[in-house]
């Protein structure tokens, strides 16, 4: 059929781009990530299944859960009070947070992600969980699920002192279904009229009520939660904005975060925002540009004064500076960089690819007998409004080194300004 290819056909393209970089760019590269990922092949969506999912847990991040997370961390783990940060909702999240992008969508991958969420939590260093639903075919968001559940089961976290957010956007098959990858979008979501795909926006990408909605129950499934802290809608600007042109955005952007606050009326979820790429770091002349100031005035328009768009995430490191020293976004009558603009219009920042896909680990600067990566995300975390950089991390020893940055009281202006330079 047609149809068939070329729905198939968007699905090797968006399963390519997302593990070789392409538009799909990873919100948190790891620190053990060698480099571009090979494009998936069919053996490892025939890896067994991973186990059962986990019961649900019922809840969501409250300012008094992580309020006592954060108070437990000072007092039983002496970390700095520096190192959480006051967030939207008056929550308390850690300036460090944990992000499971790579890996292919095998067992042995679902639980090192697992035992990753299991070490970063129990430490007390981390309480901020990121994921997607095409992160590793929607097994990253299964493996974030039963970490927390087994944790809050044996009574070593509590489901309100944890800030959970997720993704939708992207073509996401399941890599533990029985269809085949390149079958699983027509069968799953187009024969049954949930996807049109004269919506799939370059070749992988959409964003229509009906599949938005359709991704979200998926993702609430596979974390096993009755509630979501965070959705955002992935890359949608990056993606869309180039297709189909800034106003034609802006007008499915509408329909979108009218979606999203139906789900906050169900109280499904509570928050939703932008996970970006370049949109919103761009020059103001770009094509792809995006006003974050037009974003929020959608929001208004369809949450009113309530609304809950409220977070962005976006890319900050050292080779890639832009949120904080190019001056491209307009808010409250003037032109600032976009961590200033996000602190004028009530946004909350988490930054993505702190280490640069590795390269920084590697081969970045040191400070304060710090390891380059350290100092890397000591950079990143150290950000005039910043929330924190999120960070994938696997090996037992990235654990430990990446988490013990969180014992060191963040950069102040002149540091942080040292390496700008």
């Amino acid at each position: 059929m047609e149809l068939a290819g070329s729905v198939s056909g968007a699905v090797r393209t968006c399963a390519a781009a997302s593990l070789r970089g392409g538009r799909q760019v990873p919100e948190a590269l790891q620190s053990d990530a060698p480099g571009p990922q090979p494009a998936t092949t069919r053996s490892a969506f025939e890896d067994a299944r991973s186990p059962p999912p986990v019961p649900l847990l019922t809840g969501k991040a409250t300012p008094e859960g992580t309020t006592r997370f954060r108070d437990r961390a000072v007092r039983d783990r002496r970390l700095p009070l520096e190192h959480f940060r006051p967030a939207p909702g008056k929550l308390w999240v850690s300036s460090l947070g944990l992000g499971t992008y790579i890996g292919p969508p095998d067992a042995v991958t679902d639980l090192a992600v697992q035992e990753s969420a299991t070490v970063c939590l129990t430490s007390g260093r981390v309480n901020v969980l990121d994921t997607a639903i095409n992160y590793r075919y929607q097994r990253a968001e299964r493996s974030l699920g039963r970490g927390l559940a087994q944790l809050v089961e044996r009574g070593e976290v509590a489901r309100d002192e944890v800030f959970v957010a997720s993704k939708n956007g992207y073509l996401a098959p399941d890599a533990e279904s029985k269809i085949p990858p390149e079958r699983w979008v027509e069968e799953e979501l187009v024969r049954p009229g949930i996807l049109d795909p004269a919506d799939i926006v370059d070749h992988c990408h959409a964003m229509s009520p009906s599949y938005l909605t359709d991704q979200f129950r998926r993702s609430l499934d596979n974390l096993g939660l009755a509630s979501l802290d965070l959705l955002y809608l992935h890359n949608g600007p990056d993606a869309q904005i180039p297709v189909v042109g800034r106003e034609a955005f802006l007008a499915r952007l509408e329909a979108a975060f009218r979606v999203f606050e139906g789900f906050r009326t169900q109280d499904r979820l509570s928050f939703y925002g932008l996970a970006t790429w370049d949109c919103l770091r761009a020059r103001r002349t770009d094509a792809g540009y995006l006003s974050l100031e037009s974003a929020v005035r959608v929001a208004r328009k369809v949450g009113g004064a309530d609304h809950g768009f409220r977070f962005l995430q976006f890319p900050f490191n050292l080779v890639m500076p832009e949120a904080a020293t190019l001056r491209n976004q307009p808010a409250g009558g003037e032109v600032v960089d976009l961590f200033s603009a996000a602190r004028k219009l009530g946004l909350g920042c988490f930054t993505s690819v702190p280490l640069f896909q590795g390269q920084l680990a590697r081969t970045g600067p040191k400070r304060n007998g710090l390891t380059s990566a350290q100092t890397a995300l000591q950079f990143a975390r150290s950000a005039p409004g910043t929330l924190g950089p999120l960070i994938g991390q696997k090996r037992s020893e990235h654990l430990s080194e990446n988490l013990e940055v969180a014992a060191r009281l963040p950069w102040g202006a002149e540091p942080f300004a040292g390496l700008l330079a």
